[in-house]
């Protein structure tokens, strides 16, 4: 197995550079049948994305997404599976893009499926440690984590589909490029049609 996080950083990526009983919760909405953070910073979401290159070399990303500005806080490209390690890594990036040394004053709920990746004690253990509350949706349910099965499609359908991907090394470069553009420029509905962080630049300026 190649570890693309393990090599030089063309090959991982920081997206700085590029239902349970929440419905009684007041920090928390419902928008078509999903249950959405109405903060940043209080339901992130994770889920992984699987491609061929041109090669046949097959990729692998974990991402970690915020429910509410729906921005990207960090991903992992691997050649291999979907392991506790990687998701451990991806928690970690996303804490430090948001609290930088710091952690959460309160805890994220960290919203995923039951892979085994996010199921594993070590997984639970390292995301409370970092402030983070698992969450799994409910087994046959993926639709539960709706906001990362919807992040996956847009990144396949407008970004993986049709940039070059001869090889691992050309599509992790070419990733970073498109996590960041993604940030940046991709409209959403749910934010007023403003991408990830002109939504959250605008929430700043606002007294």
């Amino acid at each position: 197995m190649v570890c693309l996080r393990s090599m030089p950083n063309v090959f991982t990526g920081s997206c700085a550079r590029m239902c349970c009983c929440l419905s009684e919760n007041p920090l928390y909405r419902h928008r078509n049948g999903h249950i959405l953070a109405k903060e940043s910073n209080q339901q992130w979401c994770s889920d992984g994305i699987e491609f061929r290159c041109d090669n046949g070399e097959k990729l692998r990303v974990t991402f970690a997404l915020d429910c509410c500005d729906r921005e990207a806080l960090h991903w992992t490209v691997t050649t291999g599976g979907f392991d506790s390690e990687t998701v451990q890594d991806v928690m970690l990036g996303a804490v430090e893009r948001r609290f930088g040394s710091g952690l959460p004053a309160s805890p994220v709920e960290w919203l995923t499926d039951n892979g085994s990746c996010y199921r594993a004690n070590e997984t639970r253990q390292f995301a409370r440690m970092l402030g983070l509350e698992p969450k799994n949706t409910a087994v046959r349910s993926p639709e539960s984590n709706g906001i990362a099965e919807s992040f996956v499609k847009t990144i396949k359908r407008d970004y993986i589909s049709i940039m070059p991907k001869p090889d691992g090394l050309t599509a992790a470069k070419n990733l970073a490029e498109a996590f960041e553009h993604y940030n940046e420029w991709h409209s959403h509905s749910a934010l007023g049609y403003r991408s990830p962080r002109e939504y959250i630049r605008r929430k700043l300026s606002q007294p």
